[in-house]
């Protein structure tokens, strides 16, 4: 307890954040230099690197993110192996730095998402919503020998929250912005879009999840091609959008569900792809994977005209994660929001691959700083609350 105090006491904070995503193919990690908190945080990004999962693991997961295939002793050995692997990660990320684990004063960690299901279901009586995300951060708090902040989606989905998109706090402290109307877009396995109005505060914030990110593109690219993804897109770009499939795939009930929303695998993973080529499986391999990326950059606008656009437009959308590497992408994006600048992340001073792992990096200085960092605006939670569970050594 004496080293928790000593820490919360501390003006600036060396943390690391570690993010494992939707894509399920890696760790990301990354090293900040954190000054204060809240509005007045000061940030400064010292170091990153992506630590890929061992072969195989991929698959393992997500046979175990499927209810018809998972197996509650994989689930419950999983969650503590991937605390293991994110400890090796920390262990990566210090020696690359040229720090020693005992420099750090503090990890936020994410974890990986196996079931997500914030839907306010009925049983016995009592709300059954619920998000599940293992590499237990006590292990890692243990194998480390570092405090460590985890589990952040659980208290927002305990309070009637969606516990999702967790990154719009961190959109707010550190991009808001007096002179210009922002969006912040973050495309992954799943997209979300943070709306910054111009001078905003707090309980000005919009953002949500849009639908598909990179999810289904990955999941066809796997599947025609054996790759993991579409390397700058260049598949889809030697493909043609089809209209009809768009056209179907656009009315989809997530893209122009209000919000506030937040979806996953369990929307768009093996069964939507698979009743995706049962309808359009004899379609040339390369257009369907232009058409399903234009379905994620259409979901992205038909979101903004829908929900946001009418707040004022967005003059500057900063766009990060892998899709930010995806040029199709990028072009279907600029293509609909036509005067506004698309830009990458980089564009506003920090790395479009590391923003999310930093994301959780401030948000574990935040719940040491006794600060709420969700927006109940943002995820439907009747209050604003601390986030996720303090773990020690």
């Amino acid at each position: 307890m004496k080293r928790l105090i000593e820490l919360v006491n501390k003006r600036k904070r060396l943390v690391i954040g570690l993010m494992s995503g939707t894509s399920l193919d890696g760790i990301d990690a990354a090293l900040v230099e954190i000054q204060g908190n809240g509005a007045d945080t000061g940030l400064k990004q010292l170091d990153f690197l992506t630590v890929p999962f061992p072969s195989g693991l991929r698959e393992v997961l997500l046979r175990n993110s499927q209810s018809d295939t998972s197996d509650v002793a994989d689930i419950s050995r999983l969650n503590f192996l991937l605390a293991n692997l994110y400890s090796d990660a920390v262990i990566e990320l210090c020696r690359h730095a040229g720090i020693g684990i005992e420099d750090v004063d503090l990890i936020g960690s994410h974890g990986q998402t196996i079931q997500h299901l914030p839907d306010h279901l009925q049983m016995f009586g009592k709300n059954a919503a619920a998000t599940l995300q293992i590499g237990d951060p006590s292990v890692l708090a243990k194998l480390t020998n570092t405090v460590t902040v985890g589990d952040f989606r659980v208290a927002d989905v305990a309070l009637g929250g969606q516990g999702a998109p967790l990154v719009p706090y961190f959109d707010y402290i550190m991009f808001r912005s007096d002179a210009a109307t922002r969006g912040l877009l973050n495309i992954g396995g799943i997209a979300n879009i943070t709306y910054l109005s111009k001078g905003c505060g707090p309980d000005d914030v919009l953002a949500f999840d849009t639908g598909p990110g990179n999810m289904i593109v990955d999941q066809l690219t796997k599947e025609f091609f054996g790759k993991d993804y579409d390397a700058d897109g260049k598949v889809a770009g030697s493909g043609t959008v089809q209209g009809d499939i768009i056209d179907a795939l656009m009315t989809d009930d997530f893209v122009r569900m209000s919000p506030p929303k937040s979806t996953g695998r369990e929307k768009y993973g093996k069964t939507f792809v698979s009743s995706l080529l049962v309808r359009y499986g004899d379609r040339r391999k390369e257009d369907l994977i232009a058409t399903v990326t234009e379905f994620t950059a259409m979901s992205v606008y038909v979101n903004y005209l829908l929900f946001l656009k009418v707040k004022g437009d967005v003059e500057e959308l900063y766009v990060s994660g892998g899709g930010a590497h995806n040029s199709f992408m990028l072009k279907s994006l600029r293509d609909h929001f036509g005067d506004a600048k698309i830009m990458k992340a980089e564009d506003i001073g920090i790395s479009s691959d590391a923003k999310e792992a930093i994301c959780f990096a401030v948000l574990a200085n935040e719940t040491i700083s006794g600060n709420s960092a969700n927006l109940r605006q943002v995820t439907g939670a009747s209050r604003n609350t601390l986030l996720g569970k303090i773990c020690l050594p």
